[in-house]
């Protein structure tokens, strides 16, 4: 696709197949809660074409967001991370920033996205053209997600919760907010749950209870299929089928799908995705000089390990027996 405006373009005869009055175009790499119907309320009783939510931000924060000037609700410009913002009328010190949610009339949609494909200037995007143009034109209303979309559960602390995961960084912060004692984002809201697709796995295991050597896993998620054996896991995000073995270490780190950390592996303020394995002794986010050299490390010291990079061996890492895959104990 040459752009978000051109992916929903050429997917026009999905649109006209189900011939709905009202479309959600929602980005795919923000963290948050949202009752959607609300927001398509609002949409409906705007009489817009389209509808932006807007996240209520600091207005000193203003020149990291695309910012909405609204004024009773009606969107009179769109500017992008602007120097000189002016605050709400209902709250100087707040500013609306776009969330990159929108809601169209179906037709309206249908008509802007057309008239995009056929200018060669545009650049396709949802919101730096098909926004911008339907504000010129005076047919887009504002959504105030932080005031007025509320869903069932939720406490004052996570109320209006909204994060850009879309660089490292963010995306390991997001999963540190899951974690504290009151979660900022609290995933155990049974009265608004996250539904997800859950791979048919075992309980997750802890196994050996020794001075030297115990599995166990503080101030963390671990999902379904992880086995720690003797290893210990602190303030970190396991994912389903990861194998810690004996005396590793797993700090402030986020391991995805079935990531095989060593023994007396050392893993600190790391992401690391699918099916890695990480060689007996390794020390990673220990020594940032090291690290450079062999990984991609983000602005803030979060090292990045892809989906089923090899990672090498220390050198000098000693011959050792892995624990047993099947049962947590050692082979």
């Amino acid at each position: 696709f040459a752009g978000s405006a051109d992916a929903i373009f050429q997917n026009l005869n999905i649109i006209r197949d189900e011939a709905p009055d009202y479309i959600c175009v929602f980005g795919a790499d923000n963290l948050y809660r949202m009752d959607a119907s609300q927001m398509v309320e609002d949409h409906i009783n705007s009489g817009a074409a389209a509808t932006v939510a807007g996240l209520r931000v600091p207005i000193e924060q203003a020149d990291q967001f695309g910012i909405i000037d609204a004024e009773d609700g009606h969107i009179k410009a769109f500017r992008e991370k602007p120097k000189d913002a002016v605050g709400l009328p209902d709250d100087p010190t707040q500013v609306y920033a776009s969330m990159g949610n929108y809601v169209f009339t179906a037709d309206a949609l249908i008509e802007a996205v057309e008239r995009d494909a056929h200018d060669a200037a545009s650049s396709h995007d949802m919101g730096g053209n098909i926004i911008t143009s339907m504000v010129e034109r005076g047919e887009a209303s504002v959504h105030d997600y932080t005031r007025d979309n509320m869903v069932p559960g939720q406490t004052e602390r996570d109320h209006g919760y909204w994060r850009d995961v879309g660089t490292i960084d963010a995306y390991h912060a997001a999963h540190m907010d899951l974690i504290s004692v009151h979660p900022i984002f609290n995933l155990y809201n049974l009265a608004w749950p996250i539904y997800s697709w859950h791979d048919p796995l075992p309980p997750a295991k802890f196994v050996f209870d020794e001075d030297d050597r115990r599995g166990q896993a503080l101030d963390s998620m671990v999902c379904a299929g992880v086995v720690v054996s003797g290893g210990v896991i602190r303030g970190s995000v396991v994912s389903p089928g990861a194998f810690i073995h004996s005396w590793a270490t797993v700090e402030d780190s986020v391991l995805l799908h079935g990531v095989d950390v060593g023994r007396g592996a050392v893993i600190r303020r790391a992401i690391i995705d699918k099916n890695v394995r990480i060689p007996a002794g390794t020390r990673i986010g220990v020594d940032p000089e090291h690290d450079r050299a062999r990984f991609h490390v983000s602005d803030e010291g979060i090292v990045v390990i892809g989906k089923g990079d090899e990672v090498a061996p220390p050198d000098d890492a000693s011959e050792t027996t892995s624990d047993s895959t099947e049962n947590g104990d050692d082979a």
